[in-house]
């Protein structure tokens, strides 16, 4: 496994494969890997010969009083990971080489309406600066197919709209949330936790089963039933920022006449913020 720092180099050896013939798959991420990413990795193994990793905390996407300082730059951890799990290159630039003249000077993507809402409206700016860098990554790799966590669920709506209007040549694909056994969604985040803190973070996931489980009994009233989430989410001891019922495909809120619901939730437990989501069929 080969890690690069510099577009130039990155282009020179993709172009090489390409000229044998392979297939390019591309794991976007901010490092401080964990096993959910490492599963992204070997999925975009299975769809692709080359598997690149991209390494980049992205200060784009960080808003003002979020953690860009502070948070986890771990790349020698992370090639061990990656070469363990049969990654090909990673790419690891920094931020001049992404951002040359500066962000304030960058052409920015933006992605409309599904943007908008949930961790859009409680982190403006936020999906601007993943939906730019994911299309400079994409530009820069030009990969067949491109693997990213279900667990960010807005996200991945943003991308794959962002390639579809866009018309972007490579094939988004979705994989699944990796859990601990409790239930709590892998993150990378989830280090801040105290042991305490940790201990009462599986409350949001069980919150999503339990509201989950009483849509699927026939209950329709999603805002009682978002109030009811968010009381039991403060219970705990969280913060709620959101919980909402909304429409899979849309991500507006849903009705009932939607068959694919998902619920999205967000809740500060200290100062560490954590997002879930389960999605349902009825």
């Amino acid at each position: 496994m080969r890690t690069v720092h510099s577009l130039k180099e990155l282009r020179s050896i993709l172009r090489s494969y390409r000229q044998q013939g392979k297939t390019i798959g591309l794991v976007p991420t901010m490092g401080n890997l964990h096993e959910g990413h490492i599963s992204l990795v070997r999925k975009a193994s299975e769809a692709a010969d080359i598997v690149v990793t991209s390494i980049f905390v992205n200060p784009m996407q960080f808003g003002a009083n979020e953690d860009l300082d502070t948070y986890p730059r771990t790349l020698n951890e992370d090639q061990d990971k990656l070469a363990a799990a049969g990654n090909t290159l990673v790419f690891a630039p920094s931020a001049e080489e992404i951002y040359p003249e500066g962000m304030a000077r960058q052409t920015k993507v933006i992605v409309p309406e599904v943007s908008e809402g949930h961790c859009g409206a409680s982190r403006p700016g936020h999906f601007e600066g993943v939906a730019t860098v994911v299309t400079m990554l994409f530009n820069m790799v030009q990969p067949d197919v491109a693997v990213f966590g279900e667990k960010d669920f807005q996200q991945l709506a943003v991308i794959r709209k962002m390639v579809r209007d866009l018309m972007i040549p490579v094939q988004v694909v979705g994989a699944p949330t990796v859990r601990e056994e409790d239930g709590l969604a892998k993150s990378s985040r989830n280090g801040y936790l105290s042991e305490t803190e940790r201990a009462i973070a599986p409350v949001v996931f069980q919150t999503l089963q339990n509201t989950a489980e009483q849509v699927q009994q026939g209950r329709s009233d999603f805002d009682a039933l978002e109030q009811e989430a968010r009381d039991a989410l403060a219970s705990a001891g969280l913060r709620p920022d959101y919980f909402n019922i909304v429409s899979s495909r849309t991500l507006k809120p849903a009705t009932e006449n939607d068959r694919e619901i998902t619920l999205l939730a967000a809740a500060f437990l200290g100062t560490t913020r954590l997002i879930d989501n389960l999605t349902i069929s009825r």
